[in-house]
């Protein structure tokens, strides 16, 4: 058995960055930029009118002046318009400046009489103008490699004209849940039976990530039914196995892996949930064997699937959110093993919440952060502690 950072730190220097690609911009949330990306344009492109009202001289604009006005400018095309002293523009939000003009009157501070208007605030020089360049300079960085595209940086990233960006890799992944008491959703529960949950949750959890589940299967605790499936997967980046890997007489994962020839690099790890622990490869597949119990699979797959599979994208930093946080509730650790609690971090101070069994599904619904205490640990409450937060 092996220190979860060995254990992380191992699994990372197996795993290597996929190839990058090109994808369309539609296609780019989520995923990490696989090089550097500078503005190719200024922002604003052009200096243009912060307000609806009229682009004038500020100099030219004494409280009670009046200007003629000798145009429009809507936002779109520059219609080339010149202001001189005693003249305005009519002018948009949005619009190109005119040439000559130096502020903008809101329309709320001049009073139109047919063809002129009569200017009844003070005007400075820049007054709801937006300059060019004021929020981006050409060249500068907008996204440096290995950085998550969101949803703002794929709209900088589209204000900059980018039809296709460069992403990291595309990894696939394989869910194979284990276990005769396993029942598909909407079926009739047999007594003994429970419902498969764990494919469900390990599915939202890879696509949170950006990666593809391309196959989740059942599969009972049968040994001919576990190699038809660990084959089936074997060409897969990505292939995880829930429930099986312990060392009972039906847990057959191990055994069934090792038949097909797969090299087995970390069995059993010293964190709480989730000790029988695997990782491996088979194939061109890593394979992550995750304990059966939900809230193992679920802090195992955060502490040792993720990580891998976020380099494997192309990502520079695949830890989770790290945060402080006043502990509301003493806790201890008596356990040989570090033990990462589960509780709610809000408003800077974490509260563990529900049991911390590894079979508490419901107290995880609830709880969006990690505590991570480590063997013969204990925390009084008021303690600044650092919490992992994954929501």
């Amino acid at each position: 058995m092996i220190s979860e950072s060995e254990t992380r730190l191992k699994i990372l220097e197996a795993v290597r960055p996929l190839p990058a690609r090109k994808v369309s911009i539609s296609q780019a949330l989520d995923q990490f930029v696989a090089e550097n990306y500078l503005a190719q344009f200024p922002l604003p492109m052009f200096d243009n009118s912060a307000m609806d009202g009229y682009a004038v001289i500020a100099t030219d604009c004494p409280i009670g002046k009046r200007l003629r006005v000798i145009g429009e400018q809507p936002a779109g095309i520059d219609r080339k318009l010149r202001v001189s002293n005693g003249t305005a523009v009519r002018i948009f939000t949005g619009a190109p400046m005119p040439a000559g003009a130096d502020a903008v009157v809101m329309q709320e501070d001049a009073t139109r009489e047919g063809e002129e208007i009569v200017v009844t605030t003070e005007v400075g020089a820049g007054e709801f103008v937006r300059r060019r360049g004021c929020d981006l300079g050409e060249g500068q960085r907008i996204l440096s490699q290995g950085e998550r595209i969101n949803p703002t940086k794929l709209g900088l990233l589209a204000s900059q004209g980018f039809a296709e960006i460069l992403v990291g890799g595309h990894v696939r992944a394989g869910i194979i849940s284990t276990g005769d008491e396993l029942a598909k959703l909407g079926e009739k529960l047999r007594p003994g039976q429970i419902y498969d949950s764990n494919s469900v949750l390990l599915q939202a959890l890879l696509k949170h990530c950006g990666a593809t589940v391309a196959m989740s299967v059942r599969c009972p605790d049968d040994a001919d039914s576990l190699q038809n499936s660990f084959q089936s997967a074997a060409d897969y980046e990505i292939l995880i196995v829930s429930g099986g890997v312990s060392v009972g007489e039906r847990d057959l994962v191990q055994a069934t892996l090792r038949k097909l020839g797969a090299k087995i690099d970390i069995w059993r790890v010293a964190i709480k949930p989730g000790k029988p622990f695997l990782f491996g490869s088979l194939e061109k597949s890593f394979v992550f064997g995750l304990p059966g119990n939900p809230v193992s699979a679920f802090v195992t797959f955060l502490q040792f699937v993720r990580p891998p599979i976020l380099k494997m994208m192309g990502a520079k930093d695949v830890g989770l959110v790290t945060l402080p946080a006043k502990l509301t509730v003493g806790q201890s650790n008596e356990s040989e093993r570090a033990h990462y609690v589960r509780g709610k971090f809000e408003h800077g101070n974490f509260t563990p919440i529900g049991r911390q069994e590894s079979h508490a599904l419901f107290g995880l619904s609830q709880s969006n952060a990690l505590l991570r205490i480590e063997s013969g640990e204990a925390l009084r409450a008021g303690t600044t502690v650092s919490v992992q937060v994954w929501s």
